[in-house]
C-alpha cells in the first residue's frame, strides 16, 4: 500500500514539473510581430492596370523546346518597357542583358553603401490547347472582369515586372532620390531555369564588383485562409527554397506477343519501382526556415496549438503528421516525390522492350541531389533499372537571416502596407531565379506582394490565372514603400 502511494506520489509530481515545464515554455513563447504605423495610402493612377494588362497580351512564353521560342514577342515587351517608362529608361543606367533581360541601376548618393536588387521575371509558362476550353476568360487578352484582371503571367510574375517598374515610376515623378543604390533586375527564361538570363545578369554584376545588400525575388504570397489555426492573413517570406532534381529511370526487357507474357515485363519492372518509391517517403523534418516560421506563427494560435508549437522538441511527431495531411503542408517537412513522365509501348498486343519514367524531386533544406539519388538506389533495389538525372537540377539555397535589414525592412513594409497582417519566415518549395544570387549576397528573399487563397492557389502555372486589382495597388504601394525604405538609409 505504502510503496503504491509513493508511486502516485512520484507521478503527480512528474506530472506537475511536466505541466510546469510546458507552461514555462508557452509563456516564453511571446509574438514577435513588429508593429508600425500604416502609411497614407497612396493613389494609384488607372494606367497602371492598363498598363498590366498590356503586358499580360505579349506572350513571354518560355518553351521547353528551345526551338519554339519566339523572340519576337520578348523584343515587343523590350519596346513595352521602352515606350510605357519612359523616366526609367532615360534617367536610369539601363543595360540589356543576352538581348531580352534587363537590368536598371538607379545610382544612390552614398556609393559606399551596399545596393539593393529587387527582381522579377518576364517570362511565363504555355497555356496547352488542350486547357483553353476551360479558361473563363482567354489567357492572353488581358481582360478585367469583376474588378479582376485575367491572364497568364498576372501572378507568375508580371505583379513584379509592374509593380517595380510603377513604383519606381511613381517615385521619379515625386523627385525621389535614393542614398542605396538600386537595381531592377528582370530575367528572361526563369520558367526554364533562368541560365540565358538571370545568371547572366549575375555574371555581368560579378563583373562590377557589386555586392548587395539583400536580394528580393518572387516567392511567398500573402496567405489568406490557408494555415490552418491562424484566422489571420499572413505574408509569407521567403528565406530559402527547396532544390530540385529529376531522375529518369529506363528498363529494357525482351519483348513479345501479349498473348504470351513473361511474368515480368518492362512496364511491370519499371510500374514496381515506381511504387517501391512512392511507398517509401523521405523522413519529415522541422528544421531551417520551419523553424522559424512556427517561431512566428506559433504565438499567434490557440492555447493548445501554442503549447504544442512552444514545446515542438517533445511533439514533432505530432506537428509532422499535421503538416503531411495536406499536399502544401507535406513539401514544407521533407523531400517530395512527384512520377511526371511514364513512356512505353507503341501497340496495345505487344510487350514493349523498353519503360521509361521521369520523377521529380524538390529537395528539403540540409539534403542534396546526390542524397536523393542514393536513396533512391537503395529504395528501388534492382540493377535491371538504370537511374540518371534529367537536364535540369539545382540544390537547395542557403538559408537567409531573419535577423537583417533586407528582412527587417520586408517586414517593416508589409506592416505599413497590409493592416492586421503577420509575417513569417518561409520555405519555398518551387525553384526561382534568386538561387543564381547566393554569389552576390548573402540574404536573398522571395516574397511577391498578392493575396493568394484556396480559390487562386491552384491558377499558378494552371488554369485562370487572375489577380485583383486591389492587389495590383497594393503591390505597387509595397514596391514603392520598400524601395524607400530601403534606400534612404
Amino acid at each position: 500500500m505504502k510503496k503504491s502511494l509513493l508511486f502516485v506520489r512520484y507521478l503527480l509530481l512528474l506530472l506537475i514539473v511536466f505541466g510546469l515545464y510546458l507552461g514555462y515554455n508557452t509563456w516564453r513563447f511571446q509574438s514577435n510581430q513588429l508593429q508600425f504605423d500604416p502609411m497614407v495610402t497612396t493613389n494609384i493612377p488607372s494606367t497602371a492596370i492598363e498598363h498590366f494588362a498590356k503586358a499580360i497580351r505579349i506572350k513571354t512564353i518560355s518553351p521547353e523546346n528551345p526551338a519554339d521560342f519566339d523572340s519576337l514577342a520578348f523584343i515587343q515587351f523590350n519596346d513595352f518597357l521602352k515606350n510605357t517608362y519612359p523616366l526609367a529608361d532615360s534617367l536610369l543606367e539601363k543595360k540589356r542583358i543576352n538581348r531580352f533581360s534587363h537590368i536598371y541601376k538607379w545610382e544612390g548618393s552614398e556609393p559606399s553603401l551596399k545596393p539593393v536588387i529587387l527582381m522579377a521575371h518576364l517570362d511565363v509558362v504555355p497555356v496547352s490547347r488542350e486547357d483553353l476550353p476551360d479558361w473563363g476568360q482567354p489567357p492572353f487578352a488581358g481582360n478585367i472582369v469583376n474588378d479582376t484582371l485575367w491572364g497568364r503571367g498576372t501572378i507568375d510574375n508580371k505583379i513584379g515586372v509592374i509593380g517595380l517598374m510603377e513604383a519606381v515610376d511613381l517615385l521619379l515623378k515625386n523627385n525621389y532620390q535614393p542614398r542605396r543604390t538600386l537595381y531592377l533586375s528582370f530575367g528572361h527564361d526563369e520558367e526554364i531555369g533562368g541560365l540565358n538570363g538571370a545568371k547572366m545578369i549575375v555574371d555581368y554584376l560579378k563583373k562590377e564588383n557589386i555586392q548587395a545588400e539583400f536580394v528580393l525575388d518572387e516567392g511567398g504570397t500573402i496567405s489568406q485562409g490557408i494555415i490552418p489555426g491562424i484566422e489571420k492573413n499572413v505574408a509569407l517570406v521567403g528565406i530559402a527554397e527547396k532544390g530540385y532534381v529529376s531522375l529518369e529511370l529506363s528498363i529494357k526487357k525482351e519483348g513479345g506477343h501479349s498473348s504470351m507474357p513473361e511474368k515480368e515485363t518492362a512496364i511491370d519492372i519499371l510500374a514496381a519501382a515506381i511504387v517501391k518509391i512512392k511507398t517509401n517517403p523521405f523522413p519529415a523534418k522541422i528544421a531551417g526556415p520551419i523553424e522559424g516560421f512556427i517561431e512566428s506563427l506559433g504565438p499567434e494560435m490557440g492555447l493548445l496549438n501554442r503549447i504544442i508549437f512552444a514545446n515542438r522538441s517533445l511533439f514533432s511527431s505530432i506537428i509532422t503528421a499535421v503538416y503531411e495531411k495536406t499536399a502544401s503542408g507535406n513539401a514544407l517537412v521533407r523531400t517530395t516525390i512527384s512520377p511526371t513522365i511514364f513512356t512505353s509501348g507503341i501497340k496495345d498486343n505487344i510487350l514493349p522492350q523498353t519503360a521509361k519514367a521521369t520523377v521529380n524531386f524538390r529537395i528539403l533544406s540540409g539534403e542534396s541531389s546526390a542524397f536523393v539519388i542514393e536513396r533512391v538506389k537503395a529504395v528501388i533495389d534492382d540493377p535491371r533499372i538504370q537511374i540518371e538525372k534529367g537536364r535540369m537540377q539545382s540544390e537547395p539555397s542557403k538559408v537567409s537571416s531573419t535577423n537583417s535589414f533586407g528582412y527587417n525592412n520586408i517586414h517593416k513594409t508589409i506592416a505599413q502596407i497590409y493592416q492586421e497582417t503577420l509575417v513569417a519566415p518561409y520555405l519555398v518549395v518551387g525553384g526561382t531565379d534568386a538561387k543564381h544570387f547566393e554569389s552576390i549576397a548573402s540574404d536573398i528573399y522571395r516574397f511577391s506582394p498578392m493575396v493568394i487563397t484556396r480559390g487562386n492557389i491552384k491558377s499558378f502555372h494552371g488554369l485562370n490565372e487572375r489577380i485583383a486589382i486591389r492587389d495590383i495597388e497594393n503591390g505597387i504601394r509595397f514596391y514603392q514603400q520598400l524601395i524607400q525604405n530601403s534606400t534612404k538609409e
